[in-house]
């Protein structure tokens, strides 16, 4: 699918605007993979939209790993946002197993991540579409490390598929990803060093370790 990138950021920038001036704002399941990249996001739509944050991320491990990620998103909303409601999917790895069976070891940015993308951004459409919402998004694209083309891509896809609005977005855009390290910093919030899998993980300890080497060599 190609779309005009530029032109429907902008198209987004003014949908914000337009419903900020409505009184009955339109329902929105925004799926959050964490608090810190949330924050960012719900600041920039919170005044356009009756948002609901989704959090299905089966790509998360360890399971503390998710449930800490998960207390956390709950506590920053009870204290900044106590008027948006969080609801969480079934945890379910082995879904997330099965989506991307065949490049477990592709690395970061590749058809392994967009798997993973569509996994989430689907489980999404379809609770949307099950409970009523007008629209639904994600907080996935303020992150430098994820492909925001692909994201919306699928988005688009969906939204034909399913049948329900996919709100465009590229949060990282004018300085998203770092107002969300501004914010969590602010908040006190815990911010991951990966994105989530268990590949992701040991991609970035890897990378670490090769790092420190190089230093240890100069």
């Amino acid at each position: 699918m190609s779309f005009n990138e530029k032109e429907l950021y902008q198209n987004f920038k003014k949908l914000i605007e337009d419903l900020k001036t409505k009184e009955e704002k339109p329902k929105l399941l925004l799926h959050a993979c964490c608090a810190p990249c949330s924050s960012a996001c719900i600041e920039r739509i919170c005044e356009a939209f009756d948002v609901t944050i989704f959090y299905s991320n089966d790509n998360i491990q360890p399971l503390d790993e998710y449930n800490l990620r998960l207390k956390t998103m709950e506590e920053f909303l009870a204290l900044h946002h106590p008027n948006i409601k969080a609801v969480h999917d079934t945890y379910c790895s082995s879904d997330y197993d099965d989506a991307i069976k065949g490049h477990e070891h592709d690395g970061e940015r590749t058809y392994r991540c967009y798997l993973c993308y569509k996994l989430r951004l689907k489980k999404t459409a379809l609770w949307a579409l099950e409970h009523n919402f007008d629209y639904f998004s994600t907080t996935l694209s303020i992150s430098p490390y994820k492909v925001s083309k692909w994201i919306n891509e699928i988005g688009f896809e969906l939204e034909n598929e399913i049948g329900i609005k996919y709100l465009y977005s590229d949060f990282k855009k004018e300085n998203g990803y770092k107002r969300s390290i501004e914010l969590s910093c602010e908040y006190g919030l815990y911010r991951q060093d990966y994105c989530g899998c268990k590949y992701s993980k040991e991609e970035r300890k890897k990378a670490i370790d090769a790092r420190r080497n190089k230093e240890n060599d100069n």
